[in-house]
């Protein structure tokens, strides 16, 4: 575990409890063009997921084609949302306040989006050089350049990155990458029975709490 020298954290679910919101608006505005997502497919297709794949997605399942401005429309309501309702997950200001080592953002979400985020949370004091986005790499996750540009960026092997995921599609870009990585669940959308059947049935270490890292990844967390 000492051999870390570089965490690497997604944005959406795991920093910020963002994912429930996103969901929320999404479900909206679909059912308004006539069609009804459940969580488990939000989960499976949307979740850590960039806009033009949930784009593919809906048109692969639904043969729905968006209109041209849907996102631009998207990104605007959910702005709204996040300016009212969006919170960061408990404890993570604590843990940030913790780490002896370099850290980082890796996010699927657009940059304008991850600052506005960032800002409302006031999470803005931790990441400002250290933030990457899908914009910056050929291929979103669950392709592997986004966490490995990363790594390049902040000077760090992927042998020596651990990455905090939420979603299905973070955890294999992180695997995909030669990194070690944790599924943390603790976000609202993650809190259903599904979810922990997942992580029981899962290959990687699965936890709903960030204080419980003092305890299982003991070196993250400074003693100061």
């Amino acid at each position: 575990m000492s051999n870390y020298e570089l965490v690497i954290f997604d944005c959406d679910g795991v920093l910020i409890d963002s994912e429930g919101i996103s969901k929320k608006t999404l479900m909206s505005q679909l059912r308004e063009l006539g069609i009804t997502i459940d969580d488990a497919y939000f989960i499976k297709n949307c979740l850590g997921r960039s806009f033009a794949h949930v784009k593919q997605s809906l048109l692969a399942d639904f043969k729905l084609i968006l209109a041209d401005d849907f996102e631009q429309t998207h990104q605007a309501v959910l702005v709204e949302n996040f300016a009212r309702e969006l919170v960061v997950t408990p404890d993570i200001k604590w843990l940030l306040g913790q780490f002896p080592l370099k850290f980082c953002l890796a996010t699927s979400s657009s940059r304008p989006r991850t600052l506005n985020a960032l800002k409302i949370t006031a999470l803005n004091e931790y990441f400002s050089d250290n933030i990457f986005t899908t914009s910056e790499v050929a291929n979103g996750k669950p392709a592997p350049d986004l966490f490995l540009h990363a790594a390049k960026n902040m000077g760090v092997a992927a042998e020596k990155c651990l990455v905090f995921e939420d979603s299905l599609s973070g955890i294999q870009a992180a695997k995909a990458a030669g990194m070690a990585v944790y599924r943390y669940m603790g976000g609202s959308h993650l809190l259903s029975s599904e979810s922990n059947l997942m992580a029981e049935q899962s290959d990687y270490l699965a936890f709903r709490h960030w204080r419980d890292l003092s305890k299982l990844v003991p070196s993250l967390i400074s003693n100061k």
